[in-house]
């Protein structure tokens, strides 16, 4: 009676291989770990800090150059007519997961190292990211269309909304300052405004050599999170977090997701939206831009404290990639959205 023909175990398996390879590392994330390695035992030091750093700003404003000319005009006016479920995304980006840092950073403050404390603020109040939350949206048959303008929407005001959130909510001993926020605006938002302007003349450029920009892309992240262990190395970085600390901070990037992946699941049923639409609601509304917070981090906070700020959301990037890889893999098999919120939960 339990036997269901001959392809049910090969099918089985076939099924948890590919799970597992979505749960595996990318190779930009193994790349991140071993940028870390390598800055805490050859951190730069000396005068070379000097010229790593101005390489490295140099390097941040050509990313968001290019994070503006690659954004389709096109595609954010296609989607702009969807206003409910742009306003759903930007509260779950913007008002749930600010909640949501300022009651972990209260609570939490006793139990695991006050900068990890900080870094999971930080990285509550970052935008979506762009490019996983359209890939997984495309993936899951979802509001394609709808998604690229949320997460370009969320991308755009978040070089506003950021700044100006952690110069209210994080207090580093005068580390935040508007003098920081008008350095974010040269650096990013500026480069950011060049490139939407120039995109008639140089978007098709960018096109036709993504892998130069995807070079420029990972290569800044990377040489921000380079200096950025370097510098918290010099200062005993890894002498003041221990075992502890770290298994503590991926119990709470896991439960921090499982929470707003459930809510938002949970706020697209109870607002009547279709199934493609709550699944561009959930892919947007649920993650953080890793691209945007590290460069941001660089510029909002003092050099001695991005290292171990920047960790939270270094974490929770690889968690939220291998768990939405999942998610998407299962709205694509065809799970049925009236099944609840008891279903939705056993993919998160």
């Amino acid at each position: 009676m339990l036997y269901k023909g001959p392809g049910t175990i090969p099918s089985r398996r076939a099924s948890s291989l590919r799970i597992l390879s979505l749960l595996r590392p990318d190779a930009f994330t193994l790349l991140l770990v071993g940028t870390v390695i390598l800055a805490s035992f050859l951190p730069v030091t000396g005068e070379a800090v000097y010229w790593f750093t101005l390489l490295t700003n140099v390097a941040i404003g050509l990313l968001f150059f290019l994070h503006g000319a690659k954004l389709s005009r096109e595609a954010v006016v296609e989607g702009l007519t969807h206003w409910r479920l742009h306003l759903t995304v930007l509260a779950l980006t913007y008002v749930l997961f600010p909640l949501l840092g300022l009651a972990m950073n209260w609570s939490l403050g006793a139990l695991i190292n006050p900068m990890l404390a900080l870094g999971l603020l930080y990285l509550c109040l970052l935008p979506s990211t762009v490019q996983s939350s359209i890939a997984f949206t495309s993936i899951a048959g979802g509001n394609v269309a709808a998604a690229v303008c949320s997460a370009s929407a969320s991308n755009i005001l978040g070089v506003f909304l950021t700044p100006l959130l952690v110069a209210m909510f994080m207090n580093l001993n005068g580390g935040v300052s508007w003098g920081a926020i008008i350095g974010i605006v040269c650096q990013i938002l500026l480069p950011f405004v060049a490139g939407q302007l120039l995109r008639p003349w140089v978007g098709g450029f960018i096109a036709r050599h993504r892998p130069l920009t995807l070079t420029v892309d990972r290569g800044s992240i990377l040489m921000v999170v380079y200096l950025a262990f370097s510098e918290a190395v010099s200062h005993g970085l890894w002498s003041l977090l221990g075992p502890r600390d770290f298994a503590m901070l991926t119990v709470v990037c896991c439960v921090l997701l499982a929470v707003v992946l459930a809510f938002s699941i949970w706020l697209a049923r109870k607002l009547g939206f279709s199934r493609p639409d709550e699944i561009a609601i959930v892919f947007c509304g649920s993650k953080k831009t890793l691209a945007s917070g590290l460069p941001m981090a660089s510029v909002l906070f003092p050099a001695a404290s991005v290292g171990i700020i920047v960790l939270p959301l270094m974490l929770f990037h690889q968690i939220q990639l291998m768990v939405c890889a999942v998610m998407a893999r299962r709205y694509a098999d065809g799970a049925p959205a009236e099944t609840g919120d008891g279903a939705a939960g056993e993919g998160i």
